[in-house]
């Protein structure tokens, strides 16, 4: 690689210097520049359920890969943040070290501006899964204009809507386009007998507690991005925007038509998906990451002729169409600036993160490529080809034969969203997913300023503020409040630090206009 080149080309200036300057002897530096010396490298990172020994078979693949002596320090996750805080605070911390998603905006933030971690800028095009890694979720690492982590990749896209399509079928009805014709369908669902049941035992909308899922069409509805300005000219989160007050009247208008889920209000995540895959409901929420197969092989068991489309996002009235991002990343690793005094334990570093951040495709994930084969432990030891796929050991990663289980970053970052392989085994489920995949890898999404700006209210009043505006905004659902009452509701959110949330983001971003933050 590049940077190696540049290594021993630093070597060879150095060790030039200290012949001049020592009579010919070795310095220390250029010792550690030796690229065949064996280094050691810490690292400490969580882990659930039960941990695999940190003496395992994969962490001797990585030390004879990487010729390092790899210490690693796992950490149950439940008593990760406490073990953190205090490795943090000692002063001496180890050469590789991984973080949670939510220490960005707390630990990340007060220990990059004290220069506890290695600035990284230099590095990101040397390795193509850094390059592959957005401008947008970049944004969100820098500190007073360095980047300072790794983030670790979690897609851009969030969910759909997703409509039983043989209830569609039955009625005659397309697929839904936009807000109004949605809500037709769901009215449909509730009245029509839409599974020929001859029973009224089907409504619309699945809809559960704290106005979720929010059933947002693109960024322009969506609570959670800031697109929307206020009558200053500032970015305003969408939970308090006209578009929200829209959506509220547009939930509160199906639940006159008895079109949502009752008592949407006590309703938590498995009540949803039992509402769903049960065949009561036929509008829910689908993307291609994680869906539970177990949900739609009941729902076919119950009825065979089951299918499943989905919506894409709607055209906005701004002309828009496309979805909020979301942060982009699940997690993120940092090198400490310590470790940084060594140009050599910072190749080995990066090019250890980079084999298990780089994309395989399907067709060459079998024994034939050798980073397939390290990475899954070794054909016969982590795995096994059944029918040409590649089928982990039962006790592959609780006996530690993988690798990956030891790195601090095992998920592959693609160029697109499309570049991501996601496979279920349900075929009305697969096929679903596939589609939406397809829709992704062609999309733009929106990338909201808020992630990128640290703002203490939002740390210390955010989940209070969030509780507020949803409790009130269920009751306008309901009836309980009026949809009428929707400033006095937002007055009252901004009194509570709403307003000053909206200070901070909008003094920490450089955006002005919602349309240059596509991409």
């Amino acid at each position: 690689m590049a940077f190696r080149k540049l290594a021993i080309l630093l070597t060879a200036g150095m060790m030039l210097t200290a012949a001049c300057s020592n009579g010919g002897s070795e310095t220390e530096g250029t010792a550690q520049s030796d690229p065949d010396r064996k280094i050691t490298i810490t690292a400490m990172k969580f882990g659930y359920g039960e941990l695999p020994p940190n003496d395992a078979p994969g962490v001797k693949m990585i030390n004879e890969r990487f010729n390092v002596d790899y210490q690693i320090n796992q950490v149950p996750q439940p008593s990760y943040g406490e073990k953190l805080s205090a490795v943090l605070a000692s002063g001496s911390i180890p050469d590789m070290l991984a973080f949670e998603a939510p220490d960005i905006s707390n630990r990340y933030v007060k220990f990059a501006k004290q220069k506890a971690f290695l600035p990284l800028d230099d590095y990101i095009k040397e390795y193509p899964s850094l390059a592959a890694v957005p401008e947008f979720v970049w944004s969100q690492f820098k500190v007073d204009g360095k980047i300072y982590a790794i983030p670790k990749y979690y897609p851009r896209f969030n969910v759909l809507p997703m409509i039983r399509q043989d209830w569609l079928d039955n009625l005659g009805l397309k697929t839904p386009t936009n807000y109004e014709e949605l809500k037709q369908v769901a009215i449909a669902f509730t009245k029509n007998d839409p599974d020929q049941n001859g029973k009224n035992d089907t409504y619309g909308i699945v809809l559960g507690k704290e106005i979720v899922p929010n059933y947002n069409l693109g960024a322009y509805w969506d609570p959670a991005a800031w697109y929307h300005k206020n009558d200053k000219g500032q970015f305003i989160p969408g939970i308090i925007s006209n578009a929200r007050k829209e959506q509220i009247q547009w939930f509160a208008d199906l639940y006159i038509e008895n079109a949502i889920t009752r008592d949407f209000a006590i309703m938590d995540g498995n009540a949803l998906n039992k509402e769903f895959y049960s065949g009561k409901a036929g509008i829910f929420i689908g993307t291609p990451r994680g869906m539970i197969q177990a949900n739609a092989d009941s729902l076919l068991q119950l009825h065979p002729k089951a299918k499943f489309t989905f919506m894409a996002p709607a055209e906005a009235p701004d002309g828009s169409q496309g979805l909020a991002s979301t942060s982009g990343f699940i997690g993120f690793m940092t090198i400490s600036a310590e470790a940084g005094k060594d140009p050599e334990k910072i190749r080995r570093i990066l090019e250890m993160t980079e084999v298990p951040r780089t994309i395989i495709p399907l067709d060459q994930s079998n024994p034939e490529n050798k980073d397939f084969d390290w990475l899954m432990g070794g054909l016969g030891q982590g795995y096994d080809m059944v029918d040409g796929t590649a089928v982990p050991k039962p006790n592959a990663l609780q006996d530690g034969f993988r690798p990956t289980s030891f790195l601090l970053d095992d998920v592959p970052w693609p160029k697109k969203e499309s570049d991501k392989v996601y496979k279920y085994a349900n075929p009305i489920l697969d096929a679903v997913v596939q589609e939406m995949v397809k829709l992704h890898g062609s999309s733009k999404f929106y990338g909201s300023p808020h992630y990128a700006v640290y703002s203490p209210t939002q740390v210390s009043k955010g989940n209070e503020l969030n509780k507020f505006i949803l409790d009130e905004q269920s009751k306008m659902i309901t009836g309980q409040r009026p949809v009428s009452d929707w400033d006095a509701m937002v007055q009252e959110w901004m009194a509570k630090g709403g307003a000053q949330w909206i200070e901070e983001v909008n003094e920490g971003t450089t955006l002005k206009d919602p349309k240059d933050a596509w991409d």
